[in-house]
């Protein structure tokens, strides 16, 4: 995909809902977002050309947490951009947590598969098609990035870093009512109770990177291709 311009939904002025119907699976990605104004347009055109290019039906619910940098106010012009039914932006007044994130983000979430990465990009979104892949292969109630198989690595990554993971819809529901974390331990918990649970657990290796805005570990052509596709954008707009 050349520029942004090419993977624009038309606006609309306000949202219709869809419904998934047996022969089509709908994928909500949770992404909050705190101080991310930089790397949320990159995320986010990622996270578009990958479900695009891969003809997956999705949407992606921003939950910025009353972020002073302005984050808002980029989510807002992304909505625009790509419709209301791709973006839904549904802030909070200020930090509660990442567990409280992924609860209010799964009270507005459509899709019956949900997505939860960081939005600092951290994780690449190019990953997301084979994660459902994967758990369409093994009919998994979970697929969790690791960093310990086959062709996964981690480059700046400290244990900080949260865990890109799929889930049926329903799954995450019961999850989260078992779990009482609210900061990042949250995912590990979650994953400790799937397991309580004897929920299936596929694992797809992926490469886990540092922020995008500090050092780089993104590819130059990626990063070309975004800015030009932004400059296209904004030149037809």
């Amino acid at each position: 995909m050349a520029s942004l311009e090419l993977s624009r939904s038309p606006l609309r002025s306000r949202r219709e809902p869809e419904v998934c119907s047996a022969g089509q699976d709908k994928y909500s990605v949770l992404l909050p977002t705190y101080n991310e104004r930089e790397n949320l347009p990159l995320i986010v055109w990622l996270l578009v050309k990958s479900f695009s290019e891969s003809g997956i039906n999705y949407e992606i619910v921003i939950i910025d947490d009353g972020s002073p940098d302005g984050t808002r106010d980029v989510a807002e012009q992304l909505e625009k951009i790509y419709g209301s039914d791709k973006i839904l932006l549904r802030p909070r007044e200020k930090k509660l947590g990442l567990g409280t994130a992924y609860i209010h983000g799964m009270q507005h979430a459509t899709g019956n598969y949900i997505i939860i990465m960081d939005a600092d990009l951290s994780h690449h979104p190019k990953f997301i098609p084979e994660f459902i892949r994967k758990q369409k292969e093994g009919n998994f109630d979970i697929v969790s990035g690791t960093r310990y198989k086959g062709n996964g690595g981690v480059y700046g990554w400290d244990l900080k870093r949260k865990i890109i993971r799929l889930y049926r819809k329903e799954v995450l529901q019961k999850l989260i009512e078992k779990c009482v974390s609210k900061g990042y331990v949250f995912q590990m918990e979650m994953i400790v109770r799937a397991r309580q649970l004897n929920y299936t657990i596929g694992e797809v290796p992926i490469s886990f990177v540092d922020r995008v805005y500090g050092e780089s570990k993104l590819g130059g052509n990626e990063i070309v291709s975004f800015l030009k596709g932004l400059l296209t954008l904004f030149a037809t707009t």
